[in-house]
């Protein structure tokens, strides 16, 4: 079966959802990404049973990722250095038929268990590959039934261009990709409404919890 990687940052003030500054603080987005964390680690481990990984960053060791260990039947792995086309290709450098990789990001809380149980099926029916488009022209989810380190090469990392990109290196180097749905993400002030309208847990309270000045 499929194994899923959860790419995610530690919830460090000040270093995480910096582009919803200032509509929400550091400390408060920081809580936004815990709960962001949290929310897809339930999604993944309900799809995918013991073949969850979480790629911590900057390190495994970080106390909040020991503590989504133990909750979670799961294994955790440090993410290499470089940029995120790097860290992605070392994450799923053994992709192969007999271990699809699946690999996803904790930015699109709308990427439900269901969504993941689509694309494990379909790597395991044969697609090379299978992607999870975001509205700003990104992608969210990323699964390989064989490596190849070109998809990842020369692309404009954090640009609307990333998803058209890569498709394009796909048909370049004969992979047969399958699309998901388009869904969105929050990398912005204007996404927190459609946050509070549609997962409201996840801003429960948010507003009590501030950075305290020096």
């Amino acid at each position: 079966m499929a194994r899923i990687l959860v790419f995610a940052k530690a919830p460090i003030a000040g270093r995480v959802k910096t582009r919803l500054f200032p509509v929400l603080d550091c400390a408060q987005a920081a809580l936004l990404h815990r709960r962001m964390v949290l929310h897809t680690l339930v999604a993944a481990c309900a799809a995918a049973p013991g073949k969850v990984e979480l790629h911590c960053s900057p390190s495994a060791g970080h106390p909040f990722f020991n503590d989504c260990l133990a909750h979670h039947d799961m294994t955790l792995e440090t993410q290499c250095a470089g940029d995120i086309g790097e860290r992605m290709a070392h994450g799923l450098r053994a992709a192969s038929r007999a271990d699809p990789l699946l690999l996803i990001g904790t930015d699109c809380p709308a990427r439900s268990c269901d969504d993941l149980r689509t694309a494990i099926e379909a790597l395991e029916a044969g697609w090379d590959a299978v992607l999870g488009p975001v509205e700003d022209g990104g992608y969210s989810l990323i699964g390989l039934a064989r490596f190849d380190p070109r998809l990842f090469a020369d692309i404009a990392w954090s640009t609307d261009q990333v998803m058209a990109q890569t498709l394009a290196r796909m048909k370049q180097h004969g992979f047969r990709c399958s699309t998901l749905p388009p869904l969105w993400d929050i990398d912005r002030p204007s996404d927190l409404p459609r946050l509070q309208s549609m997962y409201p847990a996840l801003l429960e309270d948010i507003a009590s919890h501030a950075c305290v000045p020096d």
